[in-house]
């Protein structure tokens, strides 16, 4: 999967706790020292910028207003001091659905994902997800070969060494309770030696 590009604009001490954990990151990460600095490569039509998500330390209307730049990739980071694990998990998240261009609607299988309304639905039926949920399943629908736990510990939990594979299992399973009991379907979510599919 090629790498996401997150830019981080006069945040330099953020940019410096994510280099030194780079090598676990699924994105790029790229450091402006302000907005001018910004712009400008944006004018240039630099290729880093064009998807982009945008970390700032506050709100920025020369960003939210300017006609390249899509304001739904803005995150404004104001609850900064934030656990790392934390962080990296949101910017996951965010790149995660980003892929799907902001669609209200996705098609998975013979269902209908909603994320606004966080429901799945086929036939009629619909059952209501939590945001986690979600976002396995967007993660394991855009990756076709089975995804071990270590993996979705690092995809969608971020950064997390402490945090327990057990856990992870745990939302799995109870996610694919959730569906067979909803929609007598026990084969959504497969389960392989090599890990976790939609196919």
């Amino acid at each position: 999967m090629v790498k996401q590009n997150i830019n981080i604009i006069d945040f330099e001490i953020l940019y410096n706790i994510l280099e030194e954990i780079k090598i676990n990151l699924s994105f790029e990460i790229y450091n402006y020292k302000n907005e001018n600095e910004f712009l400008s490569d944006l004018s240039n039509n630099n290729k880093n910028l064009t998807n982009a998500i945008i970390i700032l330390k506050s709100q920025s209307k020369n960003l939210i207003n300017h006609p390249k730049i899509d304001k739904r990739k803005i995150f404004n980071l104001i609850d900064f001091p934030i656990e790392i694990n934390k962080l990296v998990e949101k910017i996951n998240v965010l790149l995660i659905k980003q892929r799907y261009n902001f669609q209200s609607k996705i098609n998975i299988k013979n269902y209908i994902l909603d994320l606004n309304s966080r429901n799945i639905t086929i036939n009629g039926n619909s059952l209501k997800l939590t945001e986690r949920e979600i976002d396995i399943i967007l993660f394991l629908n855009e990756n076709k070969k089975p995804q071990k736990i270590d993996v979705l510990q690092s995809k969608i939990w971020g950064y997390s060494k402490g945090l327990e594979t057990h856990t992870v299992e745990t939302h799995i399973y109870r996610l694919r309770k959730k569906i067979k009991d909803a929609f007598q379907n026990d084969k959504f979510i497969l389960s392989h030696d090599d890990g976790y599919l939609i196919e």
